[in-house]
């Protein structure tokens, strides 16, 4: 099964959140079709033209958007009032721009993050939910990541991401990075969120993908901006939040795609959101990581936008 031809938005908008912020939006598919919200990763790595390929365009109104300082949105890296709720509120935001009342919501990564925790405060909007590569940001979640754990899996990308950072800092990567990205070397800060981009595309799939390690670098800046900031932060939300509010979601469908190998977001947050949420169904991907784009996942996800009329049953 293959992703859908390429096509360019009907509609481009910038909408302003804030004195600030402005956010790129596009639609494109059926304008009269049911709409579906695409959730981009990160947070920070923004949207990509082969994320519209992923849904049919004859039965959906397909909207991305680039997440505060992501993207084409602008400013662009800007982690002033950047936070968990500031984008949740955008969502909402959006939506109401765009009068659209119910939707899809599909998030990958950071966007199953997102897509959870707005619908957790306005379920009213959703149709159902399709998440993949789930990330829950529990501290274990983010330590796994950054400090102690998928190091054992990568020594060797691992070394080379930690090796600027001096040996008496390393006992907290995620603080060492988030200090000097966000510090007054800009020529270090440049080298650190390259690094920082490159050591996630290097983990994101079973086998070696330069394209994906391409993506990941092409972003460096806004998504090491940004990430650092939230992951530092907790992602500004209490610690397990999304599995406590999960009664929340009792009235909302959800798909999860996950890929057994998953070393970015292990699997463990998937059958733990899974097991909580009755509503849920798991898709387990036996031979992929993380990256939207392994053939497994790509696959199944197809599958699940296929059964239009499941979605918004």
């Amino acid at each position: 099964m293959s992703i859908f031809p390429k096509i360019e938005p009907y509609k481009l908008d910038y909408l302003a959140v804030d004195d600030e912020h402005k956010l790129y939006i596009e639609q494109s598919g059926n304008p009269s079709g049911t709409p579906v919200l695409f959730l981009h990763g990160g947070p920070g790595a923004g949207t990509s033209s082969i994320y519209r390929r992923f849904f049919d365009p004859s039965k959906y109104r397909i909207i991305l958007f680039d997440q505060r300082g992501s993207g084409k949105s602008i400013p662009y890296g800007s982690i002033n009032h950047n936070t968990s709720q500031k984008l949740i509120g955008d969502i909402k935001s959006i939506l109401d721009f765009l009068d659209i009342k119910k939707t899809i919501i599909y998030g990958g990564s950071w966007g199953s993050t997102l897509a959870l925790l707005f619908s957790q405060k306005y379920p009213s909007y959703l149709y159902s939910l399709v998440l993949r590569g789930v990330f829950l940001c529990r501290k274990s979640d983010i330590i796994w990541f950054y400090q102690n754990g998928a190091h054992e899996v990568f020594p060797d990308y691992w070394s080379e991401f930690i090796e600027l950072i001096p040996i008496d800092e390393r006992s907290n990567i995620l603080l060492a990075y988030h200090k000097r990205i966000h510090g007054d070397d800009v020529e270090l800060s440049r080298e650190l969120c390259k690094r920082w981009a490159i050591w996630e595309g290097r983990c994101s799939t079973l086998h070696p993908s330069n394209e994906v390690i391409n993506q990941f670098d092409e972003c460096a800046v806004s998504l090491s901006k940004i990430e650092t900031h939230f992951f530092q932060n907790d992602c500004f939300i209490e610690e397990n939040q999304i599995i406590k509010n999960i009664t929340l979601l009792q009235n909302i469908k959800c798909e999860i795609v996950h890929g057994r190998y998953d070393i970015v977001c292990p699997f463990r947050q998937a059958y733990d959101l899974h097991k909580a949420y009755s509503n849920s169904r798991l898709h387990i991907i036996e031979d992929a990581g993380h990256s939207l784009l392994e053939s497994g996942i790509t696959k199944k996800l197809l599958e699940i936008f296929n059964n239009h009329d499941e979605l918004i049953s």
